[in-house]
């Protein structure tokens, strides 16, 4: 089995480590795995390092048709049996590209949970028909997905998965750096600072958090809010509150010292990288009710609290609730580890994957 594995930006978010993970597993095992990219970045460094021949492809919209003939040339010279594609993009180029080189299948996962325009669902209702498969890493992308023309019979929903290996951590040291009490109740968030992330929306919940309990909120990552936030943060006098750490590399360290994980996203979330880590660190998680979270997060699961995006006193009611409950931020971290081994298992997602290759791989007669 040979797959090419196409993305438009080689980036460093979950799509990406989504990517790496399938690659990693199936190249020189399995299957023998290729990468082909539009724009460069960090996963190109991690796919050379795994020994997997990497090309760029110029991608310059969904419609272009040197790319998908570029992309036909590379899956003859290399004999690929399957592109497996992430986002709409490289998914209509492969599929195009299909016109130059028919014996190539095409897998498309769906990262997003957007609800496109009339014209794109009518690019999707023709695009996709010629998808062998198309999966979805949460339930509500699988309905959007369906409101933007796919067909249901197309989708079947696999969700993202960690490492069991990645649950297990060394004792954090961000107590100590950062001076925190013992019984300070620390929170982390590990986010962009863009506006789908609903970082305001954070800010404005801790300003209503009781001042009775020591508090403080960690925020990890950058982007082009950063200072909007940090201008937030002083407007409300809450510097003592909320501690911007910028970009980190230590995000196992940042959730090992924390009590409690935050994902206050406003949108376009599907089924959250950062939450399953949290959770593989035996966190509780208070996440907004938007995308894939409610797939973690509800009564089977039983490892959080979800709230409405946009009710501040409603998060900040959950904060207060498992700082002021010991047994019940046990129960929920307890609840989250056994929830990985279980459903977001990644060594039984790759195998349901792998499954899906062989599939479509037996449907065309190989």
């Amino acid at each position: 089995m040979r797959i090419l594995y196409l993305i438009n930006h080689a980036g460093k978010a979950g799509t990406e480590k989504y990517v790496y993970n399938l690659a990693k597993t199936y190249h020189g095992k399995r299957a023998s795995c290729f990468f082909a990219y539009n724009e460069e970045g960090p996963l190109l460094q991690d796919m050379q390092s795994l020994g997997i021949p990497s090309c760029q492809v110029k991608m310059r919209s969904p419609w272009d048709l040197n790319a998908a003939k570029k992309l036909a040339k590379l899956c003859d010279r290399y004999r690929i049996d399957i592109i497996h594609t992430q986002y709409p993009r490289e998914n209509y180029v492969a599929v195009l590209s299909r016109l130059f080189r028919p014996k190539t299948k095409v897998i498309y996962t769906c990262h997003l949970t957007l609800k496109t325009n009339f014209l794109w669902r009518i690019a999707n209702s023709i695009i996709t028909r010629f998808d062998a498969q198309i999966l979805s890493v949460c339930n509500n992308g699988k309905d959007l997905l369906i409101q933007n023309g796919v067909k249901p019979e197309k989708i079947k929903v696999v969700y993202n998965g960690l490492s069991v290996q990645e649950t297990q951590s060394e004792p954090s040291t961000i107590r100590e750096e950062l001076g925190l009490s013992a019984d300070t109740f620390v929170a982390v968030t590990l986010a962009r600072y863009h506006i789908a992330k609903g970082l305001p929306y954070l800010v404005d919940s801790i300003a209503e958090v009781s001042k009775d309990i020591p508090f403080v909120c960690l925020i990890a990552g950058d982007g082009e809010l950063f200072d909007e936030i940090r201008e937030r943060i002083k407007e409300k006098g809450l510097e003592d509150r909320i501690l911007q750490l910028g970009y980190r590399n230590d995000a196992a360290n940042l959730l090992a010292g924390a009590d409690v994980f935050i994902n206050s996203a406003k949108c376009y979330e599907a089924l959250s990288f950062a939450i399953l880590e949290a959770l593989g660190a035996g966190l509780p998680v208070i996440a907004t009710n938007i995308g894939g979270n409610g797939d973690i997060i509800n009564p089977e699961n039983n490892c959080g609290i979800l709230v409405e995006y946009g009710d501040t006193k409603g998060m900040a009611n959950a904060i207060e609730s498992l700082a002021t409950h010991a047994d019940l931020c046990a129960t929920y971290g307890k609840n989250g580890k056994m929830a990985i081994e279980t459903v977001f298992n990644l060594d039984k997602i790759l195998e349901i994957i792998y499954t899906i290759y062989v599939d479509v791989l037996n449907k065309m007669g190989k």
